[in-house]
């Protein structure tokens, strides 16, 4: 027996800010089951200038009320063109589900205190005429939780099956600005929390040492030809937040270029091509590190990491031979994985079924998430699913992979 039926579309854009992330999928639930299939998948880059504006934006770098506005604004019209395009491309969908682009993550003593997302979501539903559910973190900070990982949820409902096959735990990694990982185990609460820096640093080092001609480690060219420099690795690796206990969450509010200068004062001086190498081998081993701690035997890796071949090297050297694979691999493109996931989180919370896993992000309970815009006509919310969701399968064409 199928149910609650609806196309999701899911808006997205990493703490990388290089653009925006659209993903069309089509959900129901087949008894405790969630059928995805994936339709479709964009990659929208921001307007000239609008990243810069972004990045401008983040600390350590001043702020404020005025630019701020601007900047939810403009995002917001981003994102609203976004959608109509994935619209065009993919076909209608019944709501839009959007995570907005988060530029500062408040946390302190390892508590998370608020959280804030710009893309105002109204600008979103006025273009497209589709209800939008949007600011889906701060349910479940201000239910103790830290708002993320929300990534636990899809990977634990996707990934207990293969975890139950192969009878040792799975481990989700999503290579982004900040590295995240969830941990999937045959019948134990899934946990989820992130490691620390994936391309943040090393976009803010490509950056630096090409004068900003380049965003980021382009094929991994710097880094693979340099070598690791162990004074600052080590220096690196001494900060409290590797060792904190999960859960736990971080950002570009802590791993920006004053840290970067911080870690680098009184150094011996680097090569460029060292120092890309370095933060690379930070990023794999504090990953492979969690991974090895919780005794993965899979690692399932997506995000815009995963196409730097140093990166996806220096994890290879670091975890257990053949360990490492893809979310292609299993039949959920990786591209769009973020994407994949806020159209989850939208279904879920448009189908009244709290979308957040209190083992992971550390709340006092599962909650719905989000706050819902109307589109063109009157909300007409479908009745709630009702029960529980326990599993993900990712169908294509109709097949169940």
């Amino acid at each position: 027996m199928t149910s609650h039926r609806f196309r999701v579309l899911g808006l997205q854009s990493g703490t990388s800010v290089d653009g925006i992330d659209v993903a069309v999928a089509e959900l129901h639930a087949e008894e405790q089951t969630v059928v995805l299939t994936p339709l479709g998948t964009l990659d929208v880059p921001y307007p000239a200038g609008l990243r810069t504006a972004l990045l401008d934006a983040l600390p350590p770098r001043p702020s404020s009320a005025g630019a701020l506005t601007m900047l939810d604004t403009r995002v917001g019209q981003s994102f609203a063109e976004a959608a109509e395009r994935g619209i065009a491309e993919h076909g209608p969908v019944d709501v839009i589900s959007s995570l907005g682009q988060t530029v500062f993550h408040w946390v302190e003593n390892g508590v998370a205190l608020g959280t804030l997302q710009l893309g105002q979501p109204a600008w979103i539903a006025e273009r497209t005429g589709v209800p939008v559910i949007a600011d889906l973190r701060i349910r479940d900070i201000t239910a103790g939780g830290q708002g993320a990982p929300l990534a636990s949820t899809l990977d634990e409902l996707w990934l207990r099956g293969l975890a139950e096959q192969t009878g040792r735990p799975v481990v989700a990694l999503n290579l982004g600005g900040i590295a995240n990982i969830t941990v999937v185990t045959e019948g134990d609460a899934v946990l989820g929390y992130d490691t620390g820096p994936a391309n943040a640093l090393l976009d803010l080092a490509a950056a630096r040492v090409t004068g900003g001609t380049a965003s980021a480690d382009v094929d991994g060219l710097l880094a693979l030809a340099g070598a690791v420099r162990v004074d600052l690795l080590d220096r690196l690796l001494a900060d409290p937040y590797f060792s904190a206990a999960p859960p736990k969450s971080t950002g570009k509010e802590h791993f920006h270029s004053g840290y970067l200068d911080a870690a680098l004062t009184g150094l011996p001086p680097l090569r460029p091509e060292d120092l890309l190498a370095t933060l690379t081998e930070l990023t794999a081993v504090t990953v492979a590190a969690e991974c090895r701690r919780h005794d993965a035997a899979t690692v399932v890796a997506s995000g815009g990491g995963v196409a730097n071949p140093a990166v996806i090297a220096a994890l290879a050297r670091h975890l257990p031979a053949d360990a490492l694979r893809t979310s292609d691999d299993l039949g959920l493109p990786g591209a769009g994985k973020e994407a994949y996931l806020t159209a989850l989180l939208g279904w879920l919370s448009w189908c009244g079924v709290p979308a957040s896993r209190p083992s992971a992000t550390g709340a006092r309970g599962p909650r719905l998430l989000g706050a819902v815009t109307p589109g063109r006509h009157p909300l007409s919310l479908p009745a709630p699913l009702g029960g529980a969701v326990t599993r993900l399968r990712v169908a294509e064409n109709g097949a169940s992979r």
